[in-house]
């Protein structure tokens, strides 16, 4: 099998649904363990980080699992500690909560666009580690990856952006920046592996030059980082319906239907 080449659908929605079933008992295992889960993704932009955290939470039950992805800070929270708007996102026992980019966002667009100082950018490499070791050590099971697409790919996805309407939306100014920025975004990405790439919470690197490989590889690599057992319940055998009343409901023409146009 070449990795680089283009997976069948069929193959891929094959290989999704078995997935999705382990996600289901994984999440399962996660509540009854009151384990914490935390996930981090981060990535070039339109590398896929997107439709990779939509098919993981798109088995799994909302009430455990969140998806958190912050807006720029306000001018409050521009004079907080760095870190303190995200930790109140930090899951409890039984939870999962998945970053849409996180505090990495100090080391690469705010690096990059200026949008911090550079004493701010070096006090960000020295915190961010013991910051992970502290998370690490409070019993949160902390995975980070970040998903890698090579420079033409990204060109060849921005561009079929720009040509569909329904996904204008995906290029921001940001986007569009990053375009004419790829080596300085390079050098960024080198120097916050070089500081953050720790025994504690190491990075995963994903391969996403192809979408469906890269997203059934991230989330296999999930399930396997976090052993579980099948815990799902037994399937439920439904009693008998209890007969209804004579209770008469009101004539259906008093209600207003959407109009079937489909």
């Amino acid at each position: 099998m070449n990795k680089h080449e283009k997976m069948s659908k069929n193959a891929y929605e094959q290989a999704l649904s078995e997935i999705y079933v382990d996600l289901v008992k994984w999440q399962y295992w996660v509540k009854k363990k009151g384990l914490r889960i935390m996930i981090v993704f981060e990535g070039r932009d339109a590398a896929g980080k997107g439709g990779t955290i939509k098919r993981l939470i798109e088995p799994l039950n909302p009430r455990g699992c969140n998806v958190v992805a912050l807006p720029a800070p306000s001018d409050r929270e521009k004079t907080q500690w760095y870190f303190q708007r995200y930790i109140s996102h930090f899951p409890a026992a039984g939870e999962i909560v998945i970053f849409d980019r996180s505090w990495y966002n100090r080391a690469g667009v705010e690096r990059v666009m200026g949008f911090c100082t550079d004493t701010e950018y070096r006090e960000f490499l020295r915190s961010c580690p013991e910051f992970e070791r502290m998370i690490v050590r409070s019993g949160i099971i902390l995975l980070k990856y970040w998903f890698s697409v090579s420079d033409e790919e990204q060109e060849r996805r921005f561009q079929k952006r720009a040509a569909d309407s329904t996904k204008h939306w995906k290029l921001s100014p940001m986007d569009l920046e990053s375009r004419n920025r790829w080596v300085e975004y390079s050098k960024a990405k080198d120097e916050m592996f070089f500081y953050t790439d720790i025994a504690e919470a190491p990075w995963y690197v994903v391969n996403a030059d192809v979408k469906k490989r890269a997203r059934l590889n991230c989330l296999s690599h999930i399930l396997n980082a976090v052993p579980y057992q099948d815990v799902m319940p037994a399937p439920i055998a439904l009693p008998e319906r209890k007969k209804q009343g004579d209770y008469q409901r009101p004539d259906m023409s008093t209600q207003t239907f959407v109009p079937e146009k489909y």
